[in-house]
């Protein structure tokens, strides 16, 4: 049973510094929040850095290391003055899955909806392998409803891998096509579930399994918690904790999620709560950010500067 009006939903409904517009607000206030409307303004905003990588330029690369939403829409901008939707490649920027998350919840929030992203992995772009991914969740005042905004509705009717579904409409759990980090770590530990075909890619190997997934319990973490950080952001417990160490705040956290998803208050307050005292949670003034493009770095969230090392 859902409840009425379900704990934290004002987090939610509004910005947090890496969904707030800044002065572009204005562009995703004259957009429609239909799931429609969010997947043309997020894939017509960003092309991504892999699937799309025949499509991009090198000088437009270095996007995928933009963190605010506020420089993502600005990179865009100068790119070109045309909406959102149904832009060239060309004049799109490099991005992925975050990115089109971050678009779609800061284009939720910018008209009062409540909306957060979820960290996890998708089935249904390959056989045999789950992608790392994000997607989005925006409460439609009955349920949270959880949509993957690079996907039209066609693709859910015949996927790549695995059963149709809705895109628009995703369906949820471990067994559903996009099971959250929790849910697999959870059932790895409780179930030993095998987790060697979770990752970026098959074909890299200290990019997928075990230790993969339980660093993106702790990133689901941070993003329900209202810190879209990259997904090559690293931070706290992710730097300097044992195996075993990780591995406990991993079972105690995504025990948390789990409840909190299930509408247990408690568990979402508790959250909360260690979240903000716990240092192997939270980012802090810097966290450590491990890009793509082959380049390491310090950044400060504050400054929102990067220095990348020589």
């Amino acid at each position: 049973m859902t409840r009425a009006y379900p704990c934290g939903l004002d987090d939610w409904a509004t910005h947090s510094p890496y969904s707030d517009p800044g002065g572009h607000a204005d562009v995703l206030a004259a957009l429609g929040t239909d799931p429609a409307d969010v997947h043309a303004a997020a894939t017509g905003l960003i092309a991504h850095y892999r699937a799309d990588r025949d499509t991009l330029d090198d000088a437009r690369l270095p996007a995928i290391d933009l963190r605010w939403l506020e420089a993502v829409l600005g990179a865009g901008l100068d790119l070109s003055s045309a909406p959102l939707a149904g832009r060239p490649h060309a004049e799109r920027v490099a991005g992925c899955c975050r990115d089109h998350t971050l678009l779609a919840v800061g284009l939720l929030r910018e008209h009062g909806i409540a909306a957060r992203s979820r960290i996890g992995f998708a089935r249904y772009f390959a056989p045999g392998f789950a992608h790392d991914h994000v997607v989005v969740e925006r409460w439609d005042g009955r349920r949270w409803v959880r949509s993957d905004p690079e996907l039209d509705a066609a693709f859910g009717t015949a996927p790549p891998a695995g059963e149709p579904f809705d895109p628009f409409d995703m369906p949820t759990g471990l067994d559903s096509p996009f099971p959250t980090a929790a849910e697999l770590w959870t059932a790895h530990r409780r179930d030993g579930l095998d987790l060697r075909d979770y990752g970026v890619s098959p074909q890299l190997a200290d990019l997928r399994g075990r230790d993969f997934v339980r660093h993106y319990v702790l990133l689901e973490v941070a993003h329900r918690r209202r810190d879209e950080l990259l997904l090559w952001d690293v931070w706290g417990a992710g730097l300097d904790a044992t195996d075993d160490e990780a591995d406990a705040l991993a079972d105690e956290v995504a025990g948390l999620l789990l409840r909190a998803d299930a509408d247990d208050c408690d568990a979402e307050e508790e959250l909360a709560r260690r979240y903000a005292e716990d240092p192997r949670l939270h980012p802090g003034a810097r966290v450590r950010t491990l890009s793509p493009l082959g380049r390491d770095g310090w950044t400060d969230l504050r400054a929102r500067t990067t220095e990348w090392d020589a």
